[in-house]
């Protein structure tokens, strides 16, 4: 009797998921990521930038992770432009650098790519503290702002990041490689907007209260003498 209901309960967890099931069921997991989240961040007390920077991080990691099956549409590029307009470049840096490495090593696999994806979104998290004033006003994200910026970030992300193959190929390959992922650019552009409509806003908020100084302190700190 128990190895038939063992074999039975073998059978219910063997259910095949279509791709869309998967992705619907990985968007509820995520959902339920973020509202545990945004739960554990009122626990945190004020002017906690790297308890904010630890929720920030397992966010991006398990945001690359669970939207994979839609090439390029991931939350880490508008993530590093907010971590820069509010916490300054060398903690969008760091964050960027611990999203890329983690997610890569977890699961979608590590290799040169990757330094080229820290550099690219530690870039990006530069930019965002660099326009700190024009992403935002009084502490508040100007979405219109955000989301332009996010476009021009994502389109010369995926450019840069295609550099990489020139590590194993020609660069007359390069031309023909950024025209065949065109596609692929506009899902990180369209991605990118859909994530700004969705959160900057909470997230802005969330950042704003775990703000200890200006964006730009942290730019003029990090930089060398």
């Amino acid at each position: 009797m128990a190895e038939e209901r063992g074999e039975c309960l073998y059978d219910f967890h063997n259910v095949a998921l279509s791709p869309i099931e998967s992705l619907f069921l990985n968007i509820a997991i995520l959902s339920i990521i973020v509202i545990s989240l945004i739960r554990g961040e009122r626990s945190l007390r004020d002017q906690s930038q790297w308890g904010m920077l630890v929720l920030l991080a397992v966010f991006g990691v398990s945001g690359r992770i669970l939207l994979d099956p839609i090439p390029n549409v991931q939350p880490v590029t508008v993530l590093v432009l907010l971590a820069g307009a509010y916490f300054g470049a060398p903690r969008a840096i760091a964050l960027a650098a611990t999203i890329a490495l983690a997610s890569n090593v977890m699961l979608l696999g590590h290799g040169p790519w990757t330094l080229f994806q820290a550099i690219g979104w530690g870039a990006i998290g530069l930019v965002g503290a660099l326009l700190n004033n024009y992403i935002l006003v009084e502490g508040r994200v100007r979405i219109g702002h955000l989301a332009v910026i996010s476009v021009a970030s994502g389109l010369a992300f995926n450019w840069f990041v295609s550099l990489s193959i020139l590590l194993e190929s020609s660069p007359s390959m390069l031309i023909p490689y950024l025209l065949n992922g065109l596609v692929f650019d506009l899902y990180h552009v369209a991605g990118n907007v859909l994530f700004v409509a969705w959160m900057a806003s909470p997230l802005g908020d969330m950042m704003y209260r775990h703000r200890s100084s200006p964006a730009f302190e942290a730019v003029r700190d990090g930089a060398p003498n």
